[in-house]
C-alpha cells in the first residue's frame, strides 16, 4: 500500500539501496552473496516461520533488483549466478519482468465465502433466503456455507445485517483487470503472460511481497559512472514523491545521483497533447468512429490485446516519455535518458525495439529512493535549483491523474478549433478501462475521445509510487498552478513535432525492411 511504511515496503527500500550502494561503490561481485545477511541478520526469523526462507526471498528479489531472472528452486546456484554478464550498461530488460517467487507466495485461495463467529443465528436469517443454490443451511444455529453448491455471487454477505460473512479473493488476482492471474498445481499464484499487461498491480496488492518486477538500478549506476552524460526525464507524478524534496530542488536532488541534469516529461506530454488533438480532429468521425489515447502502456497493450479489431482506434502518437526522449537526445547528441515515473510498464514500453534508441532505462520513483539512500543525499542540505522546471503546461502536468489527458488533449482542439464539440469518456483500472472498450465497441461512444488508464487514479497510484496517491494528486494539483503557461499548445516545443515525428517514422521504416 502505497504511503504506508510497512515491514514490506522496508524490506524492498533495503533491497534498492543496496544494489545501489553496490553499484555506486563496485567491489568483488561475490560480496553480492553476503547481502541477504546484512538485510535479514540475526538467527531468529521476524517475518516467516524460518530465517532461511526469509534470506532465500531476499536472495531472488536481489536478483530481479540486478536485472536478472530468478533461479529455479530445485538448482543449487549461488544468487550472484549470471551477475557477471548482467551487469553491464547496455542491459535490456528481459521477460518476464512480472515475476512470482513461488516459495514467497502464501497460496491464498482464489476466491471463497465463509461465515464467520460474528453471526448471531439470527430468526430472520436472510442469508438462506437470498442465496440462488441453496448452499446455506443453519447448523447448531448458525449460518453454514456448503462450498460444492456456493458460487461465491456475495449475495449473502451483502445481506448479512452483522456483516458476519466475509468474502475473500486472493488481493493479486482482485487486482488484476486482465484476469491473468491463476493458481498452479500447488495453488501458488502463477501469471498468465499471454495476458499480463505489466501494470504492477498484482506486485502493489500482494501482502506477502512475492510478486516482484525487474529493476535496471545497476545498469543505471554504471552508466552515471561513465563519461557519457545521462539526462533524468522525471514524469509528471514526480510531485510529493520524495518526503522532504521541494520542486525547487529536484534538479540538484539528481545531480547529487550523478546525472547531468533533469528534463520534465510534462513537455513530452504537451507534444503528445497537440499531436493526439490533431489527429482527432482529423480522424474523428471522418476515418473512425472514435479515438482512444495512448499514452498509458498498459491501457494500449490491453486494448490490442483484448479488442483487436477496434486497435487500430488507439492513438498512434508516440508517448510523453519517447518524445522527451527524442527531444533530450536532439538536443544533447550522444547522451543517454531514464525515464523517472510511477509506472511498471513503462519498463516494458522502452524495452520495444522502436523505442531503445530514445530511453535507454526506467526507473520508478521507489528504486531512485533506493539511489538517494545510498548515495545518502540530504534533501535538507541541497541548495535550491538555479533553473526549475517550469517549461511545460499545467495540461501536461494533468497527465498524472485520471482525465487529465483528455483534458488536456480537448483544451488543445478548443484553442484550434473554439467551434469544435468534444465528448469525452475516461475509465481508470483495466477492468472498467475493458468495459468502457466493450460500450464503444458497441457504438456507444461513436464521436468520442476515450481515455484509459491502467492504475486506479491514474499515474500517481502506479505500481512504482511511494506516496499515497490522493496526497500525489493533491502535489499535482499544485505542481500544476506552477506551470508558465495552460495549454499544449503554448510550448515552446511544439514547432519541432514534425521533425521528431520524422525521427520515428524513419527508424520504424528502417526496423520493418
Amino acid at each position: 500500500m502505497r504511503g504506508l511504511y510497512s515491514s514490506k515496503t522496508k524490506i524492498r527500500q533495503q533491497i534498492f539501496t543496496e544494489v545501489a550502494r553496490f553499484a555506486y561503490e563496485g567491489g568483488d561481485y561475490s560480496k553480492f552473496e553476503s547481502l541477504p545477511y546484512k538485510i535479514i541478520p540475526g538467527e531468529i526469523s521476524t517475518y516467516r516461520e524460518s530465517v532461511f526462507l526469509e534470506r532465500a526471498i531476499v536472495g531472488e528479489r536481489l536478483r530481479l533488483a540486478m536485472g536478472l531472472n530468478l533461479l529455479s528452486a530445485d538448482e543449487q546456484a549461488p544468487i550472484s549466478t549470471g551477475v557477471e554478464e548482467s551487469m553491464i550498461d547496455e542491459k535490456v530488460y528481459e521477460p518476464p519482468l512480472i515475476n512470482i517467487i513461488k516459495f514467497a507466495c502464501h497460496s491464498c485461495p482464489e476466491k471463497r465465502v465463509f461465515v464467520s463467529n460474528g453471526c448471531q443465528g439470527c430468526l430472520e436469517h436472510p442469508c438462506t433466503e437470498v442465496c440462488p443454490k441453496g448452499a446455506i443451511s443453519i447448523v447448531h444455529g448458525k449460518s453454514f456455507i456448503d462450498e460444492e453448491k456456493c458460487i461465491k455471487c456475495g449475495k449473502c454477505q451483502s445481506a448479512c445485517p452483522y456483516n458476519a460473512i466475509i468474502k475473500q479473493e486472493r488481493p493479486c488476482a482482485a487486482a488484476c483487470g486482465m484476469k491473468a492471474i491463476h493458481s498452479d498445481e500447488y495453488g501458488r499464484a502463477d501469471i498468465d503472460y499471454n495476458k499480463c499487461v505489466s501494470c504492477g498491480m498484482c506486485l502493489v496488492s500482494c501482502p506477502f511481497s512475492a510478486i516482484v518486477d525487474k529493476s535496471q538500478i545497476f545498469q543505471t549506476i554504471k552508466a552515471l559512472q561513465s563519461d557519457t552524460p545521462v539526462y533524468a526525464a522525471v514524469a509528471p507524478a514526480v510531485a510529493g514523491q520524495f518526503a522532504g524534496l521541494p520542486a525547487t530542488k529536484i534538479r540538484n536532488a539528481f545531480k547529487a545521483l550523478g546525472f547531468e541534469d533533469v528534463v520534465e516529461v510534462a513537455v513530452g506530454a504537451d507534444l503528445c497533447t497537440v499531436e493526439e488533438a490533431k489527429d482527432f480532429m482529423e480522424e474523428v468521425p471522418a476515418k473512425q468512429p472514435f479515438m482512444a489515447t495512448s499514452c498509458c502502456p498498459a491501457w494500449s497493450v490491453m486494448a490490442k490485446k483484448t479488442f483487436p479489431d477496434i486497435a487500430s482506434y488507439i492513438s498512434m502518437a508516440l508517448t510523453p516519455m519517447v518524445l522527451t526522449g527524442r527531444l533530450t537526445k536532439q538536443d544533447h547528441p550522444g547522451c543517454r535518458v531514464v525515464f523517472i515515473g510511477p509506472c511498471a510498464a513503462k519498463k516494458l514500453e522502452a524495452s520495444r525495439r522502436s523505442i531503445r534508441s530514445d530511453i535507454d532505462f526506467v526507473l520508478t520513483f521507489e528504486e531512485v529512493a533506493g539511489m538517494f539512500a545510498a548515495k545518502e543525499v540530504d534533501f535538507a542540505a541541497l541548495e535550491p535549483d538555479e533553473e526549475p522546471l517550469s517549461f511545460s503546461s499545467a495540461d501536461g502536468r494533468g497527465f498524472a491523474v485520471s482525465g487529465g489527458v483528455a483534458k488536456a488533449v480537448v483544451n488543445a482542439i478548443h484553442r484550434m478549433d473554439p467551434e469544435r464539440e468534444v465528448k469525452i469518456a475516461n475509465a481508470q483500472g483495466l477492468d472498467e478501462c475493458m468495459k468502457l472498450l466493450r460500450m464503444a465497441k458497441a457504438g456507444k461512444y461513436n464521436g468520442y475521445l476515450l481515455e484509459g488508464m491502467a492504475c486506479p487514479g491514474g499515474c500517481v497510484a502506479g505500481a512504482g509510487t511511494i506516496n499515497v496517491p490522493e496526497k500525489s494528486a493533491a502535489e499535482n494539483l499544485k505542481s500544476k498552478k506552477s506551470s508558465p503557461f495552460e495549454t499544449a499548445c503554448e510550448s515552446p516545443y511544439v514547432d519541432i513535432l514534425p521533425e521528431l515525428e520524422n525521427l520515428y517514422n524513419e527508424f520504424s521504416h528502417k526496423n520493418n525492411e
